[in-house]
């Protein structure tokens, strides 16, 4: 059976419509595929008159009447084609979108001084945010995070049974972070000052894709949202920094030190508010970090792969063992959860349809390096915990090491079969979608198990 001209390309531009609609969080699975053959109509009746495939497919899609801001949106996502000029043409906005974006920014307000207020609350029981980091490290995401998880909540109009799940973890949070009687020197108190953000920012997770929390498509969209709320939060913190040298600067030139207001006010509520005013602005305008993060991965990936590479010929070389004092244990991890970042990352931004390129045996060979470095972590690990006996540091990093080897791992599979054109690129998204949870529960074993586990140390 012969395939008509331009078919492929036809199908292949349907697939990326639907995968643009598919990630709008309002719209479910039906109203997707009801969508989608409205638009497959319009293209055969186009067709039908005399129009090219692809030439239809633009059209129809021009014509789609109510959903001309869906369209525009697909248009900047793929920039790259002709018909961009006729989607984006008209007003960018229309009276029906107002209401929605004022009823957004009004829920980011309120959930922003929330979190703001919330930073203050403990200061009437005689803490300080400046002296007291024993407190505020292990609770700034129990009293952050779920200001953020709120907005996303009532962004997707959340059940109450899903509500009732995001309070009930958090509540566990906060119980773990103040309930065990730990030193301020206590080993337990750093880990969970780790781990914990981990294990909530999963929670809020759940709030993100509360319209299908099983499906992967909607968990690869968590990680873009994680990708790219760092990204806007690191441009708030360093505008931030830039703020605070000019009002140290400017007060003193007048007599007056900004230093107090800086260090109890300024400081942490803006810190806090900031993590719900990044998500906002992930929501709001996602189309502009959209195209700078692809840029990100394709620039550090290489500067990654270099770097991992000459680390593991200078351990060659100079045959020295690796150091796995607590320091080089964060640094070791640190870096593999970069990696690990960047790969999240990258398979969240990439055409799933497009066949496999450089990039993606760069990407394989930044995992493998990563991998060797994990295993030759895990054995100095390993070593140390034979001949020295175990420590909370030791344990957690043996067990992070060892869930990073098996998501690299099988990563390092998936990539080269991919690479080789064995293996679809959907296996490795699956594969990154479904092990999260893995992650999560690593966590909250650190957080919970950890502390009585070890005699509170």
């Amino acid at each position: 059976m012969t395939v008509p001209d331009g078919q492929d390309e036809l199908e292949a531009q349907f697939a990326q419509w639907r995968q643009h609609v598919q990630r709008r969080a309002e719209l479910k699975q039906s109203d997707a595929e009801e969508l989608e053959d409205h638009l497959r109509g319009s293209v055969d009746e186009l067709i039908a008159v005399g129009l090219r495939a692809d030439e239809a497919f633009l059209v129809a899609v021009k014509r789609m009447g109510g959903l001309d801001e869906l369209s525009r949106e697909f248009a900047r996502e793929h920039s790259e084609r002709l018909w961009k000029q006729l989607v984006l043409t008209g007003d960018t906005g229309g009276p029906a979108a107002d209401p929605r974006s004022r009823r957004d920014l009004t829920a980011m307000v309120i959930c922003a001084a929330g979190a703001a207020a919330s930073i203050k609350v403990p200061e009437l029981f005689g803490m300080r945010f400046e002296a007291d980091a024993a407190f505020y490290g292990p609770n700034f995401s129990v009293l952050a995070l779920p200001w953020l998880a709120a907005f996303l909540a009532w962004r997707r109009h959340a059940g109450k049974a899903l509500i009732g799940v995001l309070l009930a973890l958090f509540a566990v949070g906060a119980v773990a972070a103040n309930a065990y009687p730990l030193a301020e020197d206590s080993q337990s108190v750093v880990l969970t000052s780790i781990h914990l953000p981990i294990a909530l920012w999963i929670v809020v997770g759940l709030a993100y894709v509360t319209d299908d929390p099983r499906s992967s498509r909607r968990r690869m969209d968590f990680i873009r949202f994680t990708g790219e709320w760092f990204v806007y939060f690191v441009l708030i913190a360093l505008g931030g920094g830039v703020l605070i040298a000019f009002m140290v600067g400017t007060f003193k030139a007048i007599g007056i030190s900004p230093e107090g207001f800086i260090s109890q006010w300024l400081l942490p509520c803006g810190v806090v508010a900031a993590v719900v005013v990044a998500g906002w602005l992930v929501e709001a305008k996602q189309s502009v970090v959209e195209n700078i993060a692809p840029v990100l991965t394709r620039l550090f990936t290489p500067l990654f792969t270099a770097a991992l590479l000459a680390f593991l010929v200078a351990l060659g070389w100079t045959t020295a063992g690796i150091n796995v004092e607590r320091e080089a244990l964060i640094l070791f991890d640190l870096l593999l959860v970069v990696v690990l970042g960047l790969l999240l990352y990258s398979i969240s931004a990439r055409d799933p349809l497009a066949p496999p390129g450089l990039f993606d045996k760069l990407q394989f060979a930044l995992v493998v390096s990563a991998l060797v470095i994990d295993v030759l972590v895990l054995l100095a690990i390993t070593g140390r915990i034979t001949e020295y006996g175990t420590t909370p540091n030791k344990a957690a990093a043996l067990g992070e090491n060892v869930i990073l080897l098996a998501n690299l791992a099988w990563s390092a599979w998936l990539l080269l079969g991919f690479v080789r054109r064995r293996t679809p690129f959907a296996a490795l998204e699956r594969w990154q979608t479904s092990y999260l949870p893995v992650y999560a529960a690593w966590a909250w074993i650190v957080v919970l198990a950890f502390p009585p586990l070890f005699g509170y140390l």
